[in-house]
């Protein structure tokens, strides 16, 4: 393999609010735009939008955008792998598809990750513009050299589902920033300007049915003695009077309103990975979830979990939660060790390891 290795990664997810895909595409940028064995560039495939991607990258990273409908590209890669990604972006040793789906190329060797397999088991919750995903995620699987899951849970799914060999398949863990170590609960200034209690429970991430918050609800409902329940991300309604709505948040918002929260629960009913959890263990947070392969994974010991749809179950785990005494010294060492374990150099040195794998 060459010296440096010419990177070329999927941006797209770099562009509008970033959520967990979006977040691990920039920490990975980062990171490998500080490696010397890689030489990265990024591309984006929207027809609107796609100039705004230089601006976003890490300092000194070249960026090509191709202004052509995303969704029509996929209709011609799903028919055959053309157009090969070279045409528009130049020749490059590996394209790397950081969001479920790779682009086809000549020459280049192929890296996919895949996030979750949520949409195969609940292909109803696909937006009509994502209707093709499960077809496109499967050809995509089929022509990577590697595929990249953020846990061990994920890996087994695909390659049970897409009859992948155990070689083929690399897992490749996710990170939290240093900051979460220093978070503080929010001020003040941050409290009016948001709307936010002063003691609540919190869910962080995207509306979606995946989410589940429907259970989450209930159990709040019918559980007395409960603080309020904040959700904080996009697209979550507004309007509804059981809960508050805070949406989006910038990263240092977001940490800290989860610093400040008396728990954070994460109801979902499916997760390749549940960042959150690791962010809130890593700034002292008591977090509650769903008993989920890769929630278990993630949580090390560290979590409540619970079993999915179980109302009364989910009740009494928030319950617990906030009646436990203060943690001891010993147990909030416990909980930052393990978080600290998940880095985004160990995520972009995991990844570099299988673009290696790629070429060779």
């Amino acid at each position: 393999m060459a010296s440096r290795t010419r990177v070329l990664v999927d941006g797209t997810p770099l562009l509008g609010a970033r959520t967990g895909v979006g977040r691990y595409t920039a920490a990975l940028a980062e990171e490998l735009a500080s490696m010397s064995a890689v030489d990265m560039r990024a591309v984006a495939f929207t027809l609107r939008g796609w100039r705004k991607l230089r601006k976003v990258l890490p300092h000194g990273t070249r960026s090509r955008g191709m202004p052509v409908s995303a969704r029509l590209l996929r209709r011609c890669w799903l028919r055959a792998p053309f157009p090969p990604i070279e045409l528009f972006a130049g020749l490059t040793d590996v394209v790397h598809g950081t969001n479920f789906v790779l682009p086809p190329a000549l020459r280049a060797a192929g890296v996919l990750t895949i996030h979750d397999l949520a949409f195969l088991d609940a292909p109803g919750d696909l937006a009509p513009s994502d209707e093709q995903l499960p077809q496109l995620v499967a050809r995509s699987a089929a022509r990577a050299d590697v595929v990249c899951t953020p846990t061990q849970a994920v890996a087994d799914v695909v390659i049970d589902r897409f009859g992948l060999s155990e070689d083929k398949v690399m897992v490749t863990p996710l990170g939290i920033d240093l900051a979460w170590y220093t978070a503080r609960p929010p001020s003040e200034a941050l409290r009016r300007r948001i709307g936010l209690p002063k003691e609540y429970l919190l869910f962080v991430g995207a509306a979606g049915p995946r989410k589940a918050l429907d259970w989450l609800r209930k159990a709040h409902e019918n559980t007395p003695g409960l603080p309020p329940l904040v959700l904080a991300g996009p697209g979550h309604n507004r309007d509804d009077p059981a809960v508050t709505s805070i949406g989006y948040l910038s990263d240092v918002d977001l940490r800290s309103v989860v610093a400040g929260a008396s728990a954070l629960v994460l109801p979902s009913r499916d997760e390749g990975f549940g960042l959150p959890v690791l962010e809130a263990l890593a700034c002292d947070v008591p977090v509650v979830c769903s008993d989920l392969p890769a929630l278990r994974e993630v949580a090390g010991g560290h979590a409540s979990l619970v079993p999915f749809g179980d109302v009364e179950a989910m009740g009494a785990a928030l319950t617990e939660a906030l009646g436990e005494p203060p943690p001891t010294t010993t147990t909030l060492a416990a909980r930052r060790t393990h978080a600290a374990g998940f880095t985004w150099r160990r995520t972009a040195e995991l990844t570099v390891a299988a673009y290696r794998q790629a070429i060779g």
